[in-house]
């Protein structure tokens, strides 16, 4: 977040909690809103929709990427996710992490139940009020849980999963945003430079992937051609990518805290990086696989969103051409780092969020100006490398490094912990059974199926079905076809496509979808 100075507004009088005045300022004596330029609170309102909007968009890109049969199930905890943490903002997370009295690694409960919190400054800008602020920075914590959720797919039961997003906000995210972004943070006064959520946001996210991915284990069937399948709905990825693009203005431009000059220069270096990087992991694949990858594209998107966060309202417009080539390269071959480490990231989260939340960080190092976050006209850095300040660069990276090994031990501990409860709560069972794996977590734990009636493709990438004995073509009606689940009663019709070099088997159901791939 920006950090605040000089400031010439009229302060609010703090209004001490009694149990029947308002809390932070008394509306019935004086008229709070003339502290506040409208226009501020207005466009701070709209940022935060706008990050609200990332939620679902979250969902949409993760389902997209997995099977079918686990496609509801990811779009569940996205939202779930916003609920959840939600609550957990209102009940204390804001408070542990922006608490006015808060202590170098984290805050107090002062403001508990938002006790306190109405129309005092904030600490992130004086610009607006304490309310506008808290309500900005839960939908922050959203987001960064449903970046987590996705660590589940296709083989973590949910109710666990939604235990541990209660936790792992408390436990996890308030910390690192208190050392982030509250003035009493350590990185924070040390200098850190990071505007948007690098650390809180992309790198405790995609570490806490990685830890959950262990903890899970490996899906089953890894390693095989069973797992060896294609994204089941690309249609799904563009659309929770153009979701999350559009929220990214209220993520990095919201994060000036007030409409200004600095807020338009976080929104156009925000669609620049996420341009750039958009074609560069396009390019990367091409060159690989001689494919114009719209998957490819779309991950470029993002991973130019996430390197671009820390450093959107700290670098010039050029330098984010710069962040995007690099993060989609960088990202794109740091998904190979699940096989290197044994790890099963089905959705390549810390691959694009860790890897990306890293680079950013670092990037932002080097191309931190003094005169951009100037544009606020009340913000002075020192800047990084662009200024001559060549301790900059080791101060993202300490912080960098902090984050990821605080998100990742702590996720595991917080994993160990509900795994050894659930000796005594079954229901906290971390992982799915090996019956509800193959049944889909959709069926095993909704019971409900993201599609119905509509045409099968299967996953799988197609192999030459002459080589299996249960092939079957049109003009074959002789042999019996086998169904995809064995929990399937309804008739399965078997066609033949031509696509190049491999036949794909497609298949239509008489009656609903429920046991998918």
């Amino acid at each position: 977040m920006s950090s605040s100075n000089d400031m010439t507004l009229p302060y609010v009088p703090n209004v001490e909690y009694n149990g029947t005045k308002p809390t932070g300022g008394d509306a019935l004596t004086q008229n709070l809103n003339v502290f506040y330029e409208a226009g501020d609170i207005g466009w701070m309102i709209t940022a935060t929709a706008l990050v609200l909007l990332m939620v679902p968009g979250v969902g949409f890109f993760y389902s997209g990427l997995a099977r079918r049969k686990s496609a509801l199930s990811l779009i569940w905890l996205s939202i779930m996710s916003a609920a959840i943490v939600s609550f957990q903002w209102f009940f204390w997370g804001y408070s542990l992490a922006f608490s006015h009295k808060a202590d170098p690694f984290i805050g107090r409960l002062d403001n508990f139940g938002l006790r306190d919190v109405l129309a005092q400054p904030s600490v992130g800008s004086e610009r607006i009020p304490d309310l506008m602020f808290a309500v900005y920075q839960g939908m922050f914590a959203c987001v960064t849980v449903a970046l987590v959720s996705g660590a589940v797919s296709e083989r973590g039961r949910m109710l666990p999963c939604v235990v541990f997003m209660f936790i792992w906000t408390t436990v996890v995210y308030d910390p690192i945003a208190c050392w982030t972004w509250n003035p009493s943070g350590w990185v924070y006064r040390m200098g850190g430079l990071d505007f948007a959520g690098g650390t809180p946001v992309h790198i405790s996210s995609g570490s806490a992937a990685l830890a959950y991915s262990y903890m899970l284990g490996k899906r089953t069937g890894h390693g095989t051609h069973a797992l060896n399948y294609r994204p089941h709905n690309v249609t799904h990825i563009v659309i929770g990518t153009v979701f999350l693009w559009v929220g990214w203005f209220g993520f990095n431009a919201g994060s000036a805290l007030s409409a200004n000059l600095r807020a338009i220069m976080a929104a156009v270096v925000t669609n620049l990086a996420a341009c750039v990087g958009g074609v560069t992991w396009c390019l990367v694949d091409y060159r690989l696989e001689k494919k114009w990858s719209t998957v490819g594209f779309c991950s470029g998107v993002v991973a130019g969103l996430v390197a671009i966060t820390p450093g959107s309202g700290y670098v010039p417009a050029w330098s984010a051409v710069v962040f995007g080539v690099v993060a989609g390269v960088g990202c794109n071959f740091a998904t190979q780092l699940k096989y290197w480490i044994s790890a099963d990231d089905a959705l390549d989260i810390f691959a694009v969020h860790g890897v990306g939340g890293i680079l950013g960080n670092l990037m932002t190092g080097l191309f931190a100006a003094d005169y951009i976050a100037a544009l606020d006209g009340h913000t002075h850095i020192t800047g990084g490398w662009l200024n001559h300040n060549w301790k900059q660069l080791a101060i993202q990276l300490a912080d960098s490094v902090t984050g990821m090994a605080y998100s990742f031990v702590v996720t595991c501990g917080i994993l160990l912990l509900i795994s050894f409860t659930s000796r005594l709560v079954p229901a906290l069972k971390l992982r799915a059974s090996v019956e509800e794996e193959e049944m889909g977590i959709d069926d095993a734990e909704i019971g409900e199926f993201a599609y119905d009636y509509v045409e099968l493709v299967r996953d799988v990438k197609p192999v030459d079905m002459r080589d299996h004995d249960d092939f079957t073509t049109e003009n074959d009606d002789s042999q019996s076809v086998r169904s995809l689940s064995r929990h399937s009663q309804v008739p399965i019709h078997v066609r033949v496509e031509k696509d190049n070099e491999y036949p794909l088997r497609t298949f239509t159901r008489d009656a609903p979808v429920g046991t998918a791939s």
